[in-house]
């Protein structure tokens, strides 16, 4: 084991150091311990440790790639765990998957809560949502329809007592989405790349074992191939392929209607079961655009289909509007 690396001008004991490493709870290259955080170098998993009375400030980074903010980049993102410490010192650790920062940091937050999560400007833009929202409920509550939006409202609540459910959903119709705009041709074109690179790869390994010139460019380009394409997830696999994504999708929509047959009344079908949808319905009756959940969900379909590449909205806007589209598009909005 490598032992890790102090940032900052706190120190642990040694041995202390040692077990709270052992026993941290990981997620990715980083840790959560309770004596320390534990962050990642770009090679090395928990390389440095930084004591918790040295944290002042916990958050989340996303860094967008050209294009990124429409979903048109190479890169849709790229997500980095930020912490802030002595003296205005931070340490940026990337990471492969969003979803391991945000529990990196609900872990964190579970066991410090008194230490912020959310940068300096994160935290006044927050505020200022809060004070939005408090706005937003008083124009609710004084609505014609706050009867209506009363019942979306626990509607929402009883499918947010059930995050797997409505996540899945929106993950399934998405990757359906993906698989639908994907031309098929591309995948097979990827496999023949990774193929004549793990071709080329094995020329090459055989040409520096016979000291034949040009081995190492062979040996560079079947490692590249084999390496992008086999994390591009471009290429056809058993969990890859329209039949696969179209049974996840049936299977997330069965269980939905599993769960919302138990409420009676539930407002919208269960494919379009998701609290953001829900919400937006809300503030549609409050801005008296519909009269009830019925016409509400028709405005929700003709706001979605308006918006499109040349709408600009802010980034929150955008993370719900890729949550529920997906859920509109696979069904044609019907």
């Amino acid at each position: 084991m490598i032992f890790p690396r102090k940032l900052g001008n706190a120190e642990l004991d040694p041995q202390i150091l040692k077990d709270d490493r052992r026993h941290c709870r990981r997620f990715g290259g980083c840790g959560v311990g309770k004596e320390a955080l534990y962050l990642n170098s770009f090679y090395i998993d928990r390389m440095y440790y930084l004591p918790i009375s040295s944290v002042k400030r916990i958050y989340k980074r996303v860094a967008m790639s050209k294009g990124g903010f429409t979903g048109k980049g190479l890169f849709a993102s790229i997500p980095y765990l930020v912490v802030e410490y002595e003296d205005g010192q931070e340490k940026q650790c990337i990471f492969k998957v969003e979803e391991m920062v945000d529990q990196t940091i609900a872990c964190f937050h579970e066991q410090h809560p008194d230490i912020p999560i959310h940068s300096a400007k994160a935290q006044k833009k927050l505020e200022e949502k809060q004070r939005e929202l408090e706005k937003r409920r008083a124009m609710l509550e004084s609505s014609k329809a706050r009867e209506t939006i009363r019942e979306l409202s626990e509607a929402a609540d009883y499918l947010e007592k059930q995050p797997a459910l409505y996540g899945q959903l929106s993950r399934a119709a998405k990757n359906k989405r993906i698989q639908e705009q994907s031309n098929p041709a591309y995948r097979w074109v990827a496999l023949a790349i990774m193929l004549m690179g793990a071709g080329s790869f094995i020329y090459g390994i055989y040409a520096l074992s016979h000291h034949l010139g040009s081995a190492m460019y062979f040996l560079l380009f079947g490692l590249a191939a084999i390496f992008l394409f086999s994390g591009a997830n471009v290429l056809p696999t058993r969990r890859n392929n329209a039949a696969y994504v179209q049974r996840a999708l049936d299977d997330a929509c069965s269980e939905m209607e599993a769960y919302v047959s138990k409420y009676p009344g539930f407002p919208v079908p269960a494919c379009y079961a998701h609290p953001v949808v829900l919400r937006w319905m809300q503030d549609i009756l409050g801005q008296e655009r519909a009269d009830d959940a019925k016409q509400a969900l028709e405005v929700l379909k003709q706001d979605l289909r308006a918006l499109n590449s040349s709408v600009t909205v802010d980034q929150d806007t955008y993370k719900e509007i890729m949550m529920i589209k997906p859920l509109f598009l696979v069904t044609n909005y019907r």
